[in-house]
């Protein structure tokens, strides 16, 4: 098993940001947390909140801010790796979190891709499907993602 890590945001593009985070480490634990915005934090896709079902009023209620998700995340993950499956937009999405907490992470955020064979990603997608069915985790959660991608890749490697 790996530690997975799965972002959800605010849409795609330039200025969206991460609005909700979760893990999942190699021994079950598991956390997860809705991010209040920064008021410079604007862009708001309805396409997207339409896939996580996350309101920018549950944000603002519920959200932890930045520095204390960013803190939380440190304690938790220091010197790991962990893995996620949309590198390039949970990588911008986490350098968003923490340039607005005023921290670094201590931990190594890695594409979920260098542990699989060349054909791989083209089967991570039924694998995740597979895992959602035998879980019954709803999708587009920070959390929920995050297990369905452990299982997936502990699947593909189990071959």
């Amino acid at each position: 098993m790996h530690n997975t890590l799965d972002i959800e945001a605010s849409g795609f593009g330039r200025n969206s940001y991460p609005i909700e985070i979760g893990y999942v480490l190699e021994d079950g634990e598991s956390w997860c947390t809705l991010i209040k915005p920064l008021p410079e934090w604007t862009h708001w896709d309805e396409a997207a909140a339409g896939l996580h079902g996350i309101t920018r009023a549950a944000l603002e209620q519920h959200g932890r801010t930045p520095q204390v998700v960013a803190r939380a995340l440190n304690r938790a993950l220091v010197g790991r790796t962990v893995y996620c499956d949309g590198w390039a937009h949970d990588y911008a999405w986490m350098a968003a979190l923490y340039e607005a907490a005023g921290l670094s992470p201590n931990f190594r955020l890695e594409s979920a891709a260098v542990l699989l064979p060349p054909d791989g990603l083209d089967r991570l997608g039924p694998a995740r499907q597979r895992a959602q069915t035998s879980l019954g985790l709803a999708r587009h959660r920070a959390s929920g993602d995050a297990r369905l991608l452990q299982r997936a890749l502990s699947d593909l490697r189990a071959g």
